[in-house]
């Protein structure tokens, strides 16, 4: 095995995490006042200025893989953007995670890079034209709008919200929560999961249809927290959906192709996450060695303290161990498709939060009373990437994939 990096993979490294250090963390500070000023659900100068010069840097659309193969329609639309492979824009996300709004610099952040992957893999030309040019151009947001209140999410078969051709136009019924991305005024479309047959097999029954936020019939009932965060402008919404009106065009793919989409699109978005997430735990690991150093009690620095030692030995080692579990699910991707990764993508979706929460609640404990306050940074970033054990599929469900492939290698 040969864990050097190539020059691929160090080059947009290298390119990012200067591009970081030198515009983006210094607009820390801005950004955080910024959002204070006025009303939350509003469009930041500061990551509009930031988004510009990174577009002009070539730092742009970087998740995009260079083939898509499976589009039967057309794949004829050209992006802008290096066409970086899954395991070359780990190293990528991983900086852009140090910072929680960062990847939105880039024009990586999701659920815009999901929902650009299903629009350049499934879409017609005509969808494209509409919604994935001015997404990939930084133009708009979006939204997915999958997760329900009334049933259990773990479980995508359970989705009630109904998808019903009337006459020559679809109609959308039902309720839709933790529709991340909905609070942004620049959120235009969402790709919404419903049931267009309820007779046919059990994973024939849903579809996705691209759904304009300003429809008739969409509302937007409330936003719901995380912690007491709002997560503005990006947010999360319950929205309700009351006999809106679709033309047949808009739906992706075809009737009855909604899990097949979700398959294509879920793998690259929780490896996504993991990338960032350990971008987040090195952030915080850094933190609270500096703090650790910079603190006496009882005659002595805080970092010579037995117990800290240990932890930061921990911390050290659960990050290592995860980045290689990380790298080896992109290379997998790249090499042999997401299908066959399916086992390492569960794998270091369960993995990558769980150590990272580990960390940054070390990191909390090191800064005491700070660390809970919204001075450091830290607890807003907890908040965050607990949600992550939830998102995209649950622990549980991820567990259980593990568990039977296995078993299956047994049988």
């Amino acid at each position: 095995m040969d864990f050097s990096l190539g020059s691929a993979e160090t080059e947009w490294r290298d390119r990012v995490r200067a591009f970081m250090d030198e515009h983006v963390r210094p607009r820390a500070g801005d950004y955080q006042a910024q959002q204070r000023d006025g009303d939350r659900w509003k469009v930041l100068p500061v990551v509009k200025q930031l988004k510009e010069k990174a577009r002009g840097e070539g730092l742009w659309n970087l998740f995009m893989p260079p083939s898509h193969g499976g589009n039967p329609v057309d794949d004829s639309f050209h992006f802008e953007g290096p066409g970086l492979s899954n395991l070359q824009y780990a190293f990528c996300a991983e900086e852009m995670g140090r910072i929680l709004w960062a990847s939105e610099v880039f024009n990586c952040s999701a659920p815009d890079t999901g929902n650009m992957e299903v629009l350049h893999r499934y879409g017609s030309r005509e969808q494209k034209d509409e919604w994935l040019k001015p997404l990939m151009d930084g133009e708009i947001r979006s939204a997915f709008l999958m997760t329900e209140p009334d049933v259990a999410s773990s479980d995508a078969t359970n989705i009630k919200c109904r998808i019903e051709m009337r006459g020559n136009e679809y109609v959308i019924n039902g309720r839709k929560w933790w529709s991340s991305g909905a609070g942004d005024p620049r959120c235009k479309v969402a790709i919404l999961m419903g049931k267009t047959d309820p007779n046919a097999d059990t994973h024939k029954q849903q579809s996705m249809i691209l759904m304009p936020l300003d429809a008739a019939g969409v509302t937007v009932k409330r936003h719901l927290p995380v912690f007491g965060y709002d997560d503005a402008p990006h947010g999360h919404m319950e929205i309700e959906l009351n006999d809106v009106r679709l033309p047949p065009s808009n739906m992706l793919l075809g009737e009855g192709r909604g899990f097949e989409i979700a398959q294509g699109r879920l793998g690259p978005g929780r490896i996504h996450h993991c990338m960032r997430t350990i971008g987040a735990a090195e952030e915080a690991l850094a933190a609270m060695v500096k703090r650790l150093m910079s603190r006496t009690a009882f005659g002595k620095t805080i970092a010579e303290q037995g117990v800290w030692e240990e932890r930061i030995a921990n911390a050290r080692i659960d990050i290592e161990m995860t980045r290689l579990l990380c790298l080896k699910a992109a290379d997998m991707m790249d090499r042999a498709g997401n299908k066959a990764a399916q086992g390492e993508i569960a794998m270091i979706k369960v993995a990558a939060p769980i150590m990272a929460l580990r960390v940054i609640d070390d990191a909390i404990q090191a800064f005491g009373a700070a660390g809970v306050s919204e001075d450091t940074g830290l607890a807003s970033a907890y908040a965050s990437i607990r949600t992550l054990r939830l998102a995209d599929g649950p622990d549980e469900v991820h567990r259980r994939s593990i568990a039977r492939l296995e078993f299956k290698k047994h049988r």
